[in-house]
């Protein structure tokens, strides 16, 4: 009896330290983000992507953009690592919005206006095309799914009002594209409700997630981020925009100039709504009459360019108050679709506001986020809480012309704070070359350039003779000249019709042109303006013919170094082939040279310019 009771008491004693044991095994062998150097580290139990839980839901908002009397629903997908299941771990989310995941029109000509046509008309009228939706349930994009899951993170993406399986309007940059990100992050951190179902009532809950939100993406993608940011919206903590458009008057206009983003020429508002609208085919006829039809219509204005309430209304630089997310802002310098401008100017504005930012800048074209490092040290920082400094890290990074992109070069602000601007002045030289000189010269007169859409800016810029534009250079360079911030310039013009196009083009000869070339070689920066629009943006009023204005507008946003060997040339001329309408040939510009003046911001300022003043 003894022996029995001892024996049992030793096999229940094995058996409880056993589970004790298994116990503080499992515990130990649970799954949490690993981090090092700052950074979160890719977890082996996060990588599998069998073990990860795919699954989608509706989110209610706000709004009811859609003219149906229900307040709209945003269709929302979840890639989580299984053990927000099984473990109960919390985790942040990486969340990407777009209004392209559910497929898009085709980009036949007939989509695009018409630009062969005078200034102050409109051209013939364009098509209007269906979106046949694509895309299945539950995944509606896979972007950022490899890079962060791994890394321990929850990644969400939804589609915009109007598109794919979401309720609502596409509006192009109006009100609902901010407040429907703002509701997914609501859901997010427990404040809105989610639902199984597009029109059903059983709910969903993020029960998986910490509160805390980072937003990125690209392009439009990248618009998003910043118009969720603009709400003020709680757990919002950072945004990564990569080549965002962050006003739609900057990018469809310049300067009061009707003027297409590049490679799309005859793009406009509604071009972009048409577009993207693949959202329910029986809410699309009243979406367009009152959205595409009425306000677009109206507002839009491609007569005269100038900037009303309309374009205002779609400018997140007047909605910026409220943003308290930190700011790590990517762009490329030569991104001639979404322009440079587009990212300074919200990065000026944040920078002012004393938000955190960073600014991250390439030399390429459209696109190109920062390196995988910079992003994840930002978002270990704002979303895990992590400790590693990034928030004093230096707020410019700028990948040098033969650098890498992920090999960018640190400096203590963008534009270089060592940046001073250097004033030129013209000498005359048409139809060849005058000079670029930083000693105000004697009375240099007038030179008159005929406008000719048919001749492409890089021919005009290599002629060596054309009266079809103006062109004035430096002295070649004995020295590296680094450029950096906006260049502006003074200009005293008149014309021989009451509407004319002006395209200003900063160059760097001679031209490069192929194997070999890169795109940082030829084009340095480029501007556009409507000389109607001398007084004010809001009020354009015609030009007296010959009669002479002065305006004065800024080019993009550039920091370059030009090496010596090459020359700076400034070049005038009418219409831009790539970018603004093509009127008939003909039209005369006329520049007071003694009235004119480029300003450029150089790094050292003038006393770096010894050899050419």
């Amino acid at each position: 009896m003894t022996q029995n009771y001892f024996r049992n008491i030793s096999i229940w004693t094995t058996f409880v330290l056993a589970t004790v044991v298994n116990v503080y095994a499992q515990m130990a062998e649970k799954a949490e983000p690993v981090f090092m150097n700052g950074e979160t580290q890719v977890v082996e139990a996060f990588a599998n992507p069998d073990n990860w839980i795919r699954e989608d839901l509706w989110v209610e908002t706000e709004f009811d953009s859609d003219g149906d009397g229900k307040l709209d629903r945003m269709h929302v997908d979840v890639t989580r690592p299984v053990q927000t299941e099984t473990e109960g771990l919390k985790l942040p989310v990486v969340y990407e919005s777009s209004p392209y995941y559910a497929g898009t029109a085709g980009l036949d000509a007939d989509i695009f206006w018409d630009v062969k046509h005078e200034l102050g008309e409109l051209g013939r009228p364009r098509q209007h095309p269906e979106v046949t939706r694509i895309g299945e349930r539950p995944i509606i994009s896979n972007s950022q799914v490899q890079t962060w899951v791994p890394r321990g993170y929850i990644v969400v993406h939804s589609s915009s009002p109007g598109t794919g399986l979401s309720d609502g309007s596409p509006t192009v940059g109006g009100d609902n594209e901010s407040l429907a990100p703002k509701a997914v992050i609501d859901w997010l951190c427990g404040r809105a409700k989610g639902y199984s179902e597009r029109n059903g009532n059983e709910e969903v809950k993020a029960f998986w997630s910490t509160g805390k939100v980072g937003m990125t993406g690209t392009s439009y993608n990248g618009t998003l981020p910043l118009a969720a940011a603009t709400t003020g919206v709680k757990g919002l903590e950072a945004i990564i925009p990569i080549a965002p458009n962050t006003s739609y008057y900057h990018y469809y206009r310049s300067n009061g100039l009707v003027r297409s983003p590049g490679g799309y020429l005859g793009e406009d508002i509604d071009v972009l709504y048409d577009f993207i609208h693949s959202g329910d085919e029986s809410k699309r006829a009243w979406s367009n009459k009152v959205i595409r039809d009425t306000e677009m219509k109206n507002g839009q204005d491609r007569i005269t360019g100038d900037y009303n309430d309309f374009w205002a209304g779609r400018d997140y630089l007047n909605d910026m108050k409220p943003m308290k997310a930190a700011l790590l802002m990517s762009h490329g310098f030569n991104d001639w679709n979404v322009m440079p401008e587009h990212s300074y100017r919200i990065y000026n504005k944040a920078r002012e506001m004393g938000l955190p930012v960073q600014i991250y800048y390439h030399q390429n074209g459209h696109g190109g986020p920062p390196p995988i490092s910079m992003m994840n040290r930002w978002f270990t920082h704002f979303l895990f809480g992590v400790e590693n400094g990034v928030e004093n890290d230096p707020k410019a990074w700028i990948v040098r012309e033969n650098d890498a992109r992920d090999n960018p070069t640190p400096y203590k602000d963008y534009p270089n704070p060592d940046a001073s601007n250097v004033t030129f002045y013209l000498t005359k030289g048409a139809p060849e070359k005058g000079m670029l000189t930083t000693k105000r010269p004697e009375k240099q007169g007038t030179e008159t350039l005929v406008d000719n859409y048919s001749f492409s800016g890089s021919s005009l810029a290599q002629a060596e003779s054309t009266n079809h534009r103006l062109l004035y250079v430096t002295p070649i360079l004995t020295e590296d000249i680094h450029i950096s911030g906006i260049a502006k310039i003074k200009i005293k013009l008149a014309s021989s019709k009451p509407a004319a196009n002006l395209s200003v083009w900063l160059v760097s000869l001679p031209w490069s042109e192929g194997r070999g070339s890169k795109i940082t070689d030829n084009i340095i920066t480029r501007g556009w303006a409507d000389p109607q629009n001398y007084k004010s943006l809001t009020k354009s009023e015609p030009l007296v013919p010959n009669k002479f204005y002065d305006m004065e507008f800024s080019l993009m946003p550039d920091d370059q170094i030009i090496p010596r060997g090459q020359q700076i040339g400034l070049m005038i001329f009418s219409s831009d082939k790539e970018f603004t309408l093509w009127p008939e040939p003909g039209t005369e510009l006329t520049v007071d040279l003694d009235g004119t003046e480029l300003i450029l911001p150089v790094v050292g300022g003038l006393e770096t310019l010894k050899s050419i003043h």
